[in-house]
């Protein structure tokens, strides 16, 4: 489509959506970090666990590496699946995935139990990723597609601000309430399901192409074929280093706030607001980052970009986790830090 070419209202729909999906995705991935400590210090409790900062931590991490393997694993399955049976059916499924096993954690009796259960979650959200750029990206015209990427890449600030906003209304109702309210986002799903068709460009191919699970992996492969090979790694290899960053700091932002010192003697429902407020700044930085990205790519092009993010993170990380000793301190640090750490997320949309 050429550049002068008007942007239609299904379009806006389709992004809309997509937006939509992505706002629960990540509200669903952050409501976890913000009970970490309460939940791990019952269950593992339950599991015969003294449930001293340490093991909190160690459990924690645990969980944490085995959600983002779930997320790695969920986004190429049902990236094969979206090949195989379109767009918009699959980001029913995961949405569907997503919210239902969110729930569910609510009844985990010991940590191990939890894993699983965001394990499956992860699946959902990495696989309703994968499905929602391919769909916006396939209906929105190429001229527009940066900035409509930048977009839709804010709906994670938006999730987590969401998130945040439920912790703080629920502050003296448990971490277990939290997780239920994650079942609201299939709601999500009837949305797609009643105003997203599948994208013209997949029907065409689907019409003229064979569709089967073996072509997909196939797909997958020729990623790695001399042509591409060098492009797949450097792209991979970024990502990779983005989501380390993310989910290896950031996520860890309300177990830093619990720490400080002079929050130790306050009772639970005020840390619980105090974790809220840490991250909602973070992210109402991570969303300038992302609505930044697409209009400074298409100035400065997105190389330079993704080398600005980076160079941010690498300063703002340990700035921020290791240089505050006050709440303070650490409020004004963290819109800084989402919009480099989190910002560069809207490259990959691209």
């Amino acid at each position: 489509m050429e550049s002068s070419e008007k942007t239609t209202r299904y379009q806006w729909l389709v992004l809309f959506v997509a937006w939509l999906g992505w706002v629960f995705d990540s509200m669903d991935s952050t409501i976890y970090a913000l009970v970490l400590q309460p939940a791990l210090r019952e269950l593992l409790q339950a599991s015969a666990i003294h449930p001293s900062p340490e093991a909190v931590s160690w459990y924690g991490g645990i969980i944490f590496s085995i959600f983002l393997i779930g997320w790695a694993a969920g986004g190429i399955l049902f990236g094969v699946l979206a090949d195989r049976y379109g767009r918009t059916r699959v980001l029913v499924w995961t949405i569907l995935v997503y919210a239902v096993f969110t729930g569910m954690a609510a009844l985990s009796g010991t940590w191990w139990q939890l894993a699983m259960l965001r394990f499956v979650t992860a699946l959902g959200i990495g696989g309703e990723w994968a499905a929602g750029a391919a769909l916006v990206a396939e209906v929105w015209p190429e001229s527009k597609r940066a900035r409509a990427a930048g977009f839709l890449q804010s709906a994670w600030a938006a999730g987590f601000l969401l998130a945040a906003l439920i912790n703080l209304g629920l502050r003296h109702a448990g971490w277990r309430p939290i997780f239920v309210v994650g079942i609201g986002p299939a709601l999500v799903a009837l949305l797609v399901r009643m105003w997203v068709k599948e994208p013209d460009r997949w029907v065409r191919v689907s019409a003229t192409e064979q569709r089967s699970f073996a072509i997909s992996w196939a797909r997958i492969g020729a990623l790695f074929k001399p042509g591409l090979r060098r492009s797949t790694l450097v792209g991979s290899g970024l990502a990779f280093v983005a989501v380390f960053g993310l989910w290896g700091a950031t996520n860890w932002t309300p177990t830093l706030v619990r720490s400080l010192p002079e929050l130790a003697q306050h009772d639970a429902a005020d840390i619980n607001s105090a974790v809220s407020y840490a991250t909602m700044l973070l992210n109402i930085g991570a969303l300038v980052g992302y609505l930044s990205f697409g209009p400074m790519a298409d100035k400065f092009g997105r190389r330079p970009v993704f080398a600005l993010m980076c160079l941010g993170s690498l300063v703002m990380l340990p700035v921020t986790f290791l240089a505050p000793r006050m709440y303070a301190q650490v409020l004004a640090l963290l819109p800084l830090l989402g919009f480099f750490n989190n910002g560069i997320f809207s490259g990959f949309a691209i």
